[in-house]
């Protein structure tokens, strides 16, 4: 079926869209055509922005330590189903959902903010961050995986949310417009990142001066660590630290949480005056 003359109230979550159906501008970003705007809630329109990949694209110099092979495979793979995420990311065992309520109060988000969610999985926080920014604010749902992003388009939509937008990022950017965000949240996700340099950096870039990064990840400790994050995670927080700060921004604060026992929470800055 031809996007274009798809009805208005179809379903996202059905649509499979592939780079022919996107128009490109001048600077070599795919944006939606308006045949595909029109099949969109208004306020939902996806941003689905794509930057060319560079070719054979190698690993990050800043990876520490080797990167689990395929860690992305299964968010790319187009029968994923989002539901089987849902009850893996949004269930009480898992320490970020029991302590979001907490987490949520220490990213120091306020009404009128534009937040990005990046690594938004199955849209947890992003709803949370759409109900503190309220009517004035604007929260980006930003993940790698098609099948995510259609789940968050529907999710909001059938909740009635008319201030989130969905984004899918490339492995080495999180595709959002210069000095658009006022603050960045990435929850155990970091760890993900295939390119961390040029993601944090596009992140950086993302971010208006004086913006804030905020980064939940897993400790990892050789000594106390369980198996599971000593071969999942390939750095622990100092080596973190240090990639995100190579690239401009400088550490605020880390919060101690009485809530988080396996993961930590440390504040970012983009500075006022860029460097």
């Amino acid at each position: 079926m031809n996007l274009g003359d798809s009805p208005a109230s179809t379903s996202l979550a059905h649509k499979k869209f592939t780079r022919s159906d996107y128009q490109s501008d001048s600077q070599n970003t795919f944006l939606l055509t308006p045949a595909m705007k029109r099949t969109l809630p208004s306020y939902c329109l996806v941003l689905w922005l794509f930057t060319a990949p560079p070719l054979a694209a190698q690993p990050d110099s800043s990876t520490a330590t080797k990167l689990p092979e395929g860690i992305n495979d299964r968010f790319l793979d187009p029968q994923l189903d989002p539901n089987e995420f849902v009850e893996r990311f949004e269930r009480e065992g898992r320490e970020a959902y029991a302590a979001r309520n907490a987490i949520l109060k220490a990213t120091g988000v306020r009404p009128g903010m534009r937040v990005a969610d990046v690594g938004a999985g199955t849209g947890l926080f992003t709803v949370l961050f759409s109900g503190e920014v309220g009517d004035a604010g604007w929260v980006y749902a930003v993940d790698i995986s098609p099948k995510l992003i259609e789940h968050i388009a529907n999710k909001a939509q059938h909740a009635g949310i008319e201030n989130i937008t969905p984004v899918l990022c490339d492995e080495d950017s999180v595709n959002l417009p210069p000095e658009s965000i006022d603050l960045v949240f990435v929850c155990d996700t970091y760890h993900h990142f295939e390119f961390p340099t040029k993601t944090t950096t596009s992140i950086y870039r993302a971010l208006r001066p004086g913006g804030k990064l905020v980064v939940v990840d897993f400790i990892r400790d050789e000594a106390t660590s369980p198996d599971w994050i000593l071969g999942h995670v390939r750095a622990g927080k100092d080596v973190f630290c240090a990639e995100i700060e190579s690239v401009g921004f400088e550490r605020m604060q880390e919060p101690i949480l009485d809530e988080l026992e396996e993961n930590y929470l440390v504040v970012f800055s983009k500075p006022e005056k860029l460097r």
